[in-house]
């Protein structure tokens, strides 16, 4: 009886300890971080495909390699319907060359790719490639996929 009483004031079952601060906690949960991160990775992973020139063209085949590029080109585009785009834009043929030098960087050493669908009128992508050069620009390319060995 003596041994219960004893331990009832220094803190048995019943008696909660008032004025003491448990010790904080060191440890950091990383596992929500990591699971987060993850999910964040495969929503990138799936995107970036995705975030390529907007105009949809079938581009022809070639066996010429890929060119090494270390700033971002300006492209034109040429769809099937013969409907010409700068960049992501479509504009008259009439107002390429202008619309060029408004954002051309580096003057008329600027690359420019010229983009064309495999049905596209030869004598458009001749017209656009007449004005861009007669403008000055002497850094012109034509845009084509690898050929695929069968």
């Amino acid at each position: 009886m003596g041994m219960s009483v004893g331990m009832a004031g220094r803190g048995g079952r019943g008696h909660r300890r008032r004025g003491r601060h448990h010790g904080l906690m060191s440890e950091i949960n990383v596992t929500p971080m990591v699971d987060v991160m993850l999910v964040l990775l495969i929503i990138f992973m799936v995107a970036a495909p995705m975030l390529t020139v907007g105009v949809p063209i079938d581009l022809p085949d070639t066996q010429a390699k890929a060119m090494n590029a270390d700033t971002q080109p300006i492209t034109v585009s040429i769809d099937a319907a013969g409907k010409i785009y700068l960049q992501e834009t479509e504009i008259p043929i009439e107002e390429l060359v202008a619309k060029l030098q408004a954002i051309s960087k580096t003057g008329y050493e600027e690359r420019i790719f010229i983009r064309g669908d495999k049905s596209t009128d030869y004598g458009t992508a001749m017209k656009v490639m007449a004005r861009i050069s007669a403008a000055g620009y002497k850094n012109i390319g034509l845009v084509s996929l690898q050929e695929q060995d069968q």
